[in-house]
């Protein structure tokens, strides 16, 4: 009993972790510092009102998109790590992350938070304000990609796809949903999936690497890809690490950018 009930504090904790470090979901969000995550009064004990199931209509097509996969080689302290993106199940998550490599908003940016202990759990970075190598990593975690187009922050939908599915849920954890079925894209060791904060819509730049089998984030957060060569270099991450330099190799022909 005393195992499982610290395997439960110790999953609201890293949860509470990844869920403040997320994009702000509002102005108090993005002025505020980073709450504790191992204060309780940071972490969502009961879920928040379920919104409408939303599927990807024309309030979604003015967001990139991947039809189909893509591979995005991300250089770190010279080192590659190889990224398959699954525009097959997330089309929208992936597709937004293939813009952000080919406008170049990856490159120079710092993981600010690297969870390993007391058990292994993500490498987070993404945030545009960490370009700045005078901006605090402390300060790092609120900031999203600002498009320059809108001169806004550009956020997308939370984009879940389960086995059997024809097209993805959008706009709700799978919970929210009251859907059971599991997710295609799972939270295994070195899934690529992106940060929100409580908002299911709010992620925008930010992404995390699993370092472990997280299954507790499956339906909650959106996974677009997979580590499939370079773990190794993802396991040496630490804080302040930056993104030397990140590239589409393949599948560049299945982008679809917002005209």
């Amino acid at each position: 009993m005393q195992i499982k009930i610290q395997r439960w504090l110790f999953s609201l904790l890293i949860i509470g972790a990844l869920f403040v470090g997320g994009c702000g979901s509002s102005p108090v969000a993005n002025s505020t510092p980073t709450p504790n995550p191992a204060s309780e009064s940071s972490i969502s004990l009961s879920p928040s009102p379920s919104p409408a199931v939303q599927a990807a209509s024309s309030q979604f097509s003015n967001l990139p998109r991947l039809q189909g996969k893509a591979t995005v080689v991300m250089t770190v302290k010279g080192s590659p790590i190889t990224i398959e993106l699954d525009g097959t199940n997330a089309p929208i998550t992936a597709g937004n992350f293939v813009d952000l490599v080919q406008k170049g908003v990856y490159d120079g940016l710092v993981f600010h938070r690297v969870v390993r202990e007391p058990q292994p759990f993500v490498v987070q970075g993404g945030d545009p304000q960490g370009k700045d190598p005078k901006f605090p990593i402390t300060r790092l975690g609120n900031g999203g990609f600002i498009d320059p187009k809108t001169s806004t922050e550009r956020r997308i939908p939370l984009e879940i796809k389960v086995k059997g599915a024809a097209t993805p849920t959008y706009s709700a954890t799978l919970e929210q949903a009251r859907i059971v079925e599991k997710p295609v894209l799972l939270h295994s060791r070195g899934a690529v999936a992106m940060a929100r904060s409580n908002n299911p819509d709010s992620a925008s730049s930010q992404f995390y690497f699993t370092l472990t089998d997280v299954p507790f984030l499956d339906g909650s957060y959106a996974v677009f890809g997979y580590v499939k060569q370079g773990m190794d270099v993802v396991d040496k991450i630490e804080a302040g690490d930056r993104i030397e330099k990140a590239t589409v190799t393949q599948g560049l022909e299945n982008f679809k950018a917002v005209s």
